[in-house]
C-alpha cells in the first residue's frame, strides 16, 4: 500500500515536483546573496539614529524598511514620482537601487502560482501535498528496507539508481517535509483559512502639533535597528497622523508632535508562528537554513529520475502480482525475498495458482511483514533467497528482527520455501534462519521446511503439491522461469591453464557488446561494471544462468572471466568449448559488498584457482598505487599460475605491493592460510593501517584462511567476525 501510493503519486506528479523543487532551490540564493551585499546597521544602532540620518538626506522620506536580511530601503517622492534606494545606515544616504531583481520576482510567481494567479496557487499547493506525501511514505519505505529505524542509515546493496534514490532521501527527507508542510501552511493563510490577522490597538486622539525631533521620541531611541521591520512617517501636513513603528514584538503608534507613545500592539501567538513558518519557507531572517532546505530541494529531480529507473526496472526483474488483495483482506500472504528478482517469479505463479484455487492472496516483500496488517490471515508462504554467506536479501531486511519482536507468533499457520544453488556454501542459509526463528516463536508450520535448487521448476512443483494438499486444494504450479534480458558476447580470447593437474581452466576474454545510448546516458547493464560484480552466463537449452566474478572493469573495454570446467558442468562445460569467435547469451549483476572501496586503505587479497579473477581485477584498476598485498594459492606454478605474467608487470609499476605465492602439490606442499601464517607480521601491518581483507575462492579454503586470520589476529583484540561487521573483511566464497 505505501510503496504503491509513493509510486502512483509520484510519477504523475514528476514534472511539477521538479519544477517545484528547482525553482525553490534557486530562490533560496537570493536571502544569502541579499545578506551578504547589504550595508548592515551597528548593534548599538537605535531606529531614532536611523531615521534622522535618512531625514538629513531624503527629507521627504515618508517609509523606512528593514528586511530580514538587514537591507534598509528607504521610499520618498521626489517631485511627485514615488522613489527607493539601498540605505548605508552608517550615512543614511543611497548605495544601491531598490527596484526588485526581476528574476526574483520572475522566479517568485512561478514558483508561487505557475503564472495563473490562485489556480496557479491552488495546482502548487497540490504539488506541495503530493511532496509531503511522498516524504513520509518514502521515509516508511527507506526505513523498512534499512531494517527499522534504528538503522536509517544503515549500508545499502542493490542497483545503483536504488541506492542514489535512498541516500538522497535518507539526506533530504527532513528538508522537504519541512518546506512541503511550510508551503500549505503559506498557501492556507494566503486564501484566508489561517486566524493570521492581528488586532489593533484603540489609540488616545493625537496632540494635534508637529514637530518633534526623531531622536527626542522615547520609543524609536529605546528600539534598536536590528529589531525594526517598518517605521511609516506621518503624512506631511496632516497634524492627525502620527508614526507607526512596526518591531519585531508588535506595533507601535508615536505623537508626531510630542513624540510620545499613542499605543502598542504586541505579536499574537498566531502571528509569530506564522512569521516563523514565512521565515523557515523563504529563508528571510534564515539564510543558511534557507540554502539547506533548497539543497534538499535539489535532490528531488535526482530522486525522481532514480525512482523512474528503479520503476523501469521493476517493470522487467519482477512479475506483475494480478488480483492482489488488499492486505486486510488476505486469506494467504506470500512473503518474498529476493536479491535479483528470480524469487519474485515463482511468487507470481504461486499467486495466480492459489487465486485461481479460489483464495485471497496478497503478495509483499518480507520486509513489509506486519502481524497487525495482515489480521485475517490463514497462512503465511515464504519464499526466500538468500545473499552471500547467510544474509539476507534485499527485499527481506529486517524480518528477523520483526519476528523476534512479536511476544508471540501469528496464529496463521507458516511454510518457509528456500532458493539457493547448493554449489555454494550458505545453501538456503537466510531461509532455514527463517525456518529456525519461526520454531523459536513456536510459529504453527503448514508444511516442512524445503529447498529449491538452481530454480528448478521440478522442485518447486513438487512443493506446491505438498502445500496443495496441506491446503485442501489441487494446486498445479507450473512454473516457467523469466529469463533474463541478455546480450551476445563474442570470444576475443583464451588463454588455458591446469591440464598437466587435471583441473582445466581458462582466462576468456569477451568484447564488450554494442550498447544504446540509453544504456551509455544511464550507465546500466554493460555499460557500467567493475572487478568483482558478476557476469551472469545462460547456457544453452537452459533456463537457469550461471555466475562468473569479472576480473574487468567495464574502463577496462573488454569483459573478462577465469573459467575452470567441471565434471558434468553444462555452462563450464560450454565455455571451455568457446573458440575465439564463439558467442554466449549473458547479462550483468551487481555485486556491491564484494567491491574495492574508493579510499586509500590497504588491501589484503587471499585467492586460490580461479579465485584470483576479481582479485586481478582489482589489482588491474589500482591506479592509485594504493598498498596491496596479494595471497595466491595453485597447485603447480607450470599448470596453473594464472595471470603470471600481469602479476609481475603490475608490481613493478607499483600497482602490487607483495604477492605471496602457496603451491599445494610438490615436494613441500602449501597452502593459503600458510602463506598468510609466514607472512603474519606482514598482515597484522596492514590491518593496523586498516586494511580489508578480501578472499575469494573455494568453501574449504575460504574456511582454512578464516581459521589462519583468527590466530593472526587474536593479539589485536580483533577476529574476522569483528572485521566482517566492521565490512573490513568480505568472501566471495562457492
Amino acid at each position: 500500500m505505501i510503496r504503491a501510493l509513493h509510486r502512483w503519486l509520484g510519477l504523475p506528479a514528476l514534472a511539477l515536483l521538479t519544477l517545484l523543487a528547482v525553482s525553490g532551490a534557486v530562490l533560496s540564493i537570493f536571502p544569502a546573496a541579499e545578506r551578504i551585499s547589504a550595508p548592515q546597521a551597528k548593534q548599538s544602532m537605535s531606529v531614532a539614529d536611523l531615521a534622522a540620518r535618512i531625514q538629513a538626506a531624503f527629507p521627504g522620506v515618508e517609509q523606512i524598511r528593514r528586511s530580514p536580511s538587514g537591507r534598509i530601503t528607504a521610499y520618498w517622492f521626489d517631485g511627485g514620482t514615488p522613489a527607493s534606494a539601498v540605505i548605508d545606515p552608517a550615512t543614511g544616504t543611497a548605495t544601491a537601487s531598490a527596484d526588485p531583481n526581476p528574476m526574483q520576482r520572475w522566479l517568485t510567481n512561478l514558483h508561487r502560482s505557475l503564472f495563473l494567479d490562485d489556480a496557479g496557487r491552488i495546482a502548487m499547493a497540490a504539488g506541495a501535498a503530493a511532496m509531503l506525501a511522498l516524504a513520509v511514505s518514502g521515509s516508511m519505505l527507506v526505513a523498512r528496507r534499512a531494517g527499522g529505524w534504528r538503522r536509517w542509515f544503515g549500508p545499502l546493496r542493490g542497483p545503483v539508481a536504488g541506492r542514489v534514490h535512498v541516500e538522497l532521501a535518507r539526506l533530504a527527507v527532513p528538508g522537504l517535509l519541512l518546506s512541503a508542510a511550510t508551503a500549505l501552511c503559506m498557501t492556507a493563510s494566503t486564501f484566508g483559512l489561517l486566524p493570521d490577522k492581528a488586532a489593533l490597538a484603540e489609540l488616545p486622539a493625537a496632540s494635534g502639533t508637529i514637530g518633534a525631533q526623531l531622536t527626542s521620541m522615547p520609543l524609536l531611541a529605546a528600539t534598536p535597528v536590528s529589531s525594526l521591520r517598518e517605521l511609516n512617517f506621518p503624512y506631511q501636513g496632516d497634524a492627525t497622523d502620527v508614526f507607526t513603528l512596526k518591531t519585531d514584538t508588535g506595533t507601535g503608534y508615536l505623537d508626531q508632535g510630542t513624540g510620545a507613545t499613542l499605543g502598542w500592539s504586541g505579536l499574537s501567538g498566531w502571528t509569530r508562528v506564522s512569521e516563523t513558518i514565512y521565515m523557515i519557507h523563504t529563508g528571510q531572517g534564515a539564510a543558511l537554513l534557507g540554502l539547506l532546505l533548497g539543497l534538499s530541494a535539489l535532490a528531488v529531480p535526482v530522486m525522481g529520475a532514480t525512482g523512474l529507473l528503479i520503476w523501469l526496472a521493476n517493470l522487467k526483474g519482477r512479475p506483475t502480482i494480478r488480483d492482489n488483495a488488499a492486505p486486510a483482506r488476505a486469506e494467504t500472504v506470500i512473503l518474498v525475498g529476493s536479491e535479483g528478482g528470480s524469487t519474485w517469479g515463482f511468487a507470481g505463479t504461486l499467486h495466480a495458482a492459489l487465486t485461481g484455487a479460489g483464495q485471497r492472496v496478497h503478495t509483499a516483500p518480507m520486509s513489509a511483514f506486519d502481524a497487525v496488517r495482515f489480521s485475517i490471515a490463514q497462512q503465511y508462504l515464504i519464499l526466500a533467497a538468500t545473499y552471500g554467506n547467510g544474509d539476507p536479501p534485499a527485499s527481506a531486511k529486517g524480518f528477523l528482527d520483526r519476528v523476534a519482536g512479536l511476544s508471540a507468533a501469528p496464529q496463521a499457520r507458516l511454510a518457509v520455501l528456500g532458493f539457493g544453488d547448493r554449489s555454494f556454501p550458505g545453501f538456503c542459509a537466510y531461509a532455514r534462519a527463517v525456518a529456525a526463528a519461526a520454531e523459536g516463536k513456536s510459529w504453527p508450520l503448514l508444511v516442512p521446511f524445503e529447498t529449491v535448487d538452481r530454480q528448478s521448476p521440478q522442485e518447486f512443483t513438487r512443493w506446491g503439491r505438498a502445500l496443495g494438499a496441506a491446503l485442501g486444494v489441487d494446486l498445479e504450479l507450473n512454473h516457467q522461469p523469466i529469463l533474463p534480458e541478455t546480450k551476445t558476447l563474442t570470444l576475443v580470447s583464451r588463454r588455458d591453464y591446469g591440464h598437466e593437474v587435471q583441473a582445466p581452466t581458462a582466462i576468456l576474454r569477451f568484447a564488450l557488446p554494442p550498447l544504446s545510448v540509453w544504456q551509455r546516458l544511464t550507465r546500466c547493464g554493460f555499460a557500467r561494471f567493475e572487478p568483482g560484480d558478476l557476469l551472469g552466463i545462460v547456457p544453452e537449452g537452459s533456463p537457469v544462468p550461471r555466475f562468473y566474478s569479472l576480473s574487468s572493469g567495464s574502463r577496462d573495454g573488454f569483459i573478462e572471466i577465469v573459467v575452470r570446467k567441471h565434471v558434468g558442468g553444462i555452462c563450464s562445460g560450454e565455455l571451455m568449448a568457446l573458440e575465439p569467435g564463439g558467442t554466449v547469451a549473458s547479462f550483468i549483476r551487481r555485486n556491491p559488498t564484494f567491491r574495492v572501496r574508493r579510499d586509500s586503505a590497504p588491501l589484503i587479497l587471499i585467492g586460490a584457482g580461479t579465485g584470483i579473477g576479481p582479485l586481478a581485477g582489482f589489482i588491474r584498476a589500482n591506479t592509485a598505487r594504493r598498498p596491496i598485498h596479494l595471497f595466491f594459492g595453485m597447485r603447480l606454478p607450470e599448470s596453473d599460475f594464472l595471470y603470471r605474467e600481469e602479476l609481475e608487470a603490475w608490481a613493478a609499476a607499483g600497482g602490487l605491493s607483495s604477492l605471496s605465492t602457496a603451491v599445494s602439490r610438490g615436494a613441500r606442499p602449501r597452502y593459503v592460510q600458510d602463506a598468510l601464517a609466514a607472512e603474519r607480521l606482514e598482515v597484522v601491518r596492514a590491518i593496523r593501517k586498516g586494511a580489508r581483507v578480501m578472499v575469494c575462492g573455494g568453501r574449504q579454503m575460504a574456511a582454512g584462511v578464516a581459521e589462519a586470520m583468527a590466530r593472526i589476529l587474536e593479539p589485536l583484540g580483533l577476529s574476522p567476525a569483528v572485521l566482517k561487521a566492521q565490512g573490513r573483511y568480505v568472501e566471495d566464497v562457492y
